[in-house]
C-alpha cells in the first residue's frame, strides 16, 4: 500500500474522527503521568491532533505534531486558535516512520490509537529520536478484540503482533526500560471499548 493510497484512505476519515471522543480519552491516558515542562514532544500519526493537544497541559516548549494525512491535519490544525493560542504545536504533512526529527532530540513521544496502522518498525525510529531518559507512551489495540477485514486490513503491518495482556503489551517496548502497561477501557453504555496504554523510558 503506498502513501498516497494511505493519505487517501485517512483523508476518507478525517470528517466524523472528532466524533470519537475514544481517542481523546486514550490520548489523556497517556499523557497523565508524564513529567512536566519537557522540550520536545513528538505526536506520531497525530491525525486530528488529540494527543499533541493533551501534550499542552504539560507546559512543552514545542511540540512537532506530524501525520500523512492533509485532511487530519487541516482539522487539527483548525484548533489551534482556540487550544494553543501561542502557537506550540507545530504541524507537519509526512509519514510519521521515520519522524521528522534529529536523532536524541525528543523528550516524548507520543503515539494514540496509530500503531496498529505503523509496525513495529516504529519502535526502532521512537528509540533514534528519544534523548536518553525520555518518555515513550504509546496505546496499542488488543489481539483478542482487534480483527481487521476487508479493505481496513490492508492498512494493518503484518510485522505487529497484537498483544492479548497486559504483559504483551509491555513486550512490544522490550528495548526500553522501566516498562509499564495498563488496560484502559471506557465504557459509554452502548459499548465498551479498551485498548493497552503503554509507558516506558529510553536507555
Amino acid at each position: 500500500m503506498n502513501q498516497e493510497s494511505r493519505a487517501a484512505f485517512f483523508d476518507g476519515t478525517a470528517e466524523h474522527y472528532d466524533e470519537d471522543t475514544f481517542h481523546a480519552q486514550v490520548a489523556d491516558a497517556l499523557v497523565a503521568p508524564l513529567p512536566p515542562e519537557p522540550g520536545l514532544v513528538l505526536d506520531v500519526a497525530t491525525g486530528t491532533g488529540f494527543a499533541a493537544y493533551a501534550a499542552l497541559r504539560l507546559k512543552p516548549a514545542r511540540v512537532l505534531a506530524v501525520d500523512l494525512s492533509p485532511a487530519m491535519l487541516a482539522r487539527a490544525s483548525a484548533k489551534a486558535a482556540s487550544l494553543d493560542p501561542t502557537g506550540v504545536i507545530t504541524w507537519q504533512v509526512g509519514p510519521a516512520v521515520p519522524m521528522p526529527s534529529p536523532d536524541g532530540t525528543a523528550d516524548v513521544v507520543l503515539c494514540a490509537s496509530s500503531l496498529h496502522f505503523l509496525g513495529a518498525v516504529a519502535f526502532a525510529d521512537w528509540l533514534r529520536v528519544l534523548r536518553p531518559g525520555g518518555r515513550l507512551a504509546f496505546s496499542v489495540v488488543s489481539g483478542a478484540r482487534f480483527k481487521p477485514s476487508g479493505p481496513f486490513a490492508d492498512f494493518v503491518p503484518a510485522d505487529l503482533t497484537f498483544p492479548l495482556d497486559e504483559a504483551g503489551a509491555a513486550a512490544l517496548a522490550k528495548d526500553f526500560v522501566d516498562v509499564s502497561a495498563q488496560t484502559f477501557t471506557v465504557d459509554d453504555g452502548e459499548r465498551v471499548r479498551s485498548v493497552f496504554v503503554v509507558h516506558a523510558t529510553a536507555p
